[in-house]
């Protein structure tokens, strides 16, 4: 924990200069939850609980920020009227963070921030308005892959499914053990999607070789990458408070293990990353603890790509202040929408 505690800032970590090079974006959305409810603390549980976290990180060698210069940005506003306008403010309020010239890690919120946020990613430099290039590596208990849930099609649990029709070329699912016939028939057609099941690379008798498999397909990706890490993809044990707790989910050290194999693909760069399903555990702190733990772990293996010369700024520094941008996609494509006051 930081001995200069400051609320309010990840990690508790004084800010100091007007440069970003990694900025913490919080995503107080919660309008299509289907079970547990929450998610709209969860950014800020999530915050107050990074007090706690240790510094240093063993694979980094240092004590963060290791020189880094870490923003916890103002929340967004949550406003709209409607599930299109939240989705569309969504979007354009993260994509100025999309410039290229720092690291973007958002904190949600349900994972139906996933559609917006890929929508914003596509003005990142690398990216180049061509989603095509962006691929998304998904660490989940379910594969939010159904068409619509309860008659909305831009549901939590379709999420993945909405960003492949934005047109995200590749999309790479961990830990997935909760999902519908449909999905997997999906899941079996569609070649842009490469799932490894739970039942599979947790299984006590051949679970190392389906693990290092999926490790192995992690480290040769390429192009530009968003590493979207739904909370619940670890076991329901060390997050009980999330909306949908699933047993058999990864450990943290697997979930570790993952985040330290994308980064370290040497032909990927990891342009962003959010840690979503946060909901503030009221008994204990463990649920929203073990997602700053998580955060944290995605900051140092992003600063230890630096340090490797794996990721480097594609533009120039355009520092803490930052204008939403207009975006009207959602309202375009949803016709029937869920009021914001009665959903």
């Amino acid at each position: 924990m930081s001995e200069e505690y400051v609320q309010g800032n990840f990690l508790g970590l004084p800010e100091k200069g007007g440069e970003v090079d990694v900025a913490i974006l919080q995503l107080p959305y919660e309008l299509t939850t289907s079970y547990g409810q929450g998610t709209a603390g969860g950014p800020a549980a999530c915050i107050t609980a990074s007090a706690q976290v240790e510094l240093f990180d063993a694979s980094l060698g240092e004590d963060l920020p290791a020189g880094a210069a870490l923003f916890t940005a103002p929340e967004w506003d949550a406003e709209g009227n409607s599930l299109a306008e939240q989705l569309d403010n969504m979007s354009g309020y993260l994509r100025p963070w999309y410039a290229g010239d720092c690291f973007p890690l958002i904190l949600g919120g349900e994972h139906g921030i996933l559609p917006p946020l890929v929508y914003a990613a596509q003005h990142h430099p690398m990216v180049g308005g061509d989603i095509e290039r962006l691929t998304v590596v998904q660490i989940d208990a379910h594969a939010d892959l159904r068409e619509q849930l309860d008659g909305e099609p831009y549901s939590h649990a379709c999420a993945a499914s909405r960003s492949l029709d934005l047109g995200i070329g590749k999309l790479v699912q961990i830990g997935i053990r909760a999902y519908s016939k449909q999905e997997a028939e999906f899941i079996e057609k569609d070649q842009r999607v490469t799932t490894f099941f739970a039942r599979d690379t947790q299984s006590p008798s051949h679970g190392e070789a389906a693990w290092t498999s999926c490790l192995e397909t992690l480290r040769s990706l390429s192009g530009p990458v968003h590493l979207t890490i739904d909370i619940d993809g670890l076991d329901g044990s060390i997050v009980p408070a999330t909306g949908t707790p699933v047993p058999g989910g990864l450990s943290f050290w697997r979930a570790a293990e993952t985040i330290e194999a994308v980064f370290s693909a040497p032909n990927a760069t990891v342009i962003s990353a959010d840690v979503n399903e946060i909901v503030a555990q009221e008994d204990s702190p463990l649920t929203q603890f073990t997602a700053a733990m998580l955060a944290t772990k995605v900051i140092a293996t992003q600063l230890k790509a630096r340090k490797d010369g794996r990721w480097k700024a594609a533009a120039a520094q355009a520092g803490k202040q930052r204008v939403a941008e207009p975006c009207d996609y959602f309202r375009k494509q949803i016709k029937t929408d869920i009021p914001k006051e009665t959903a």
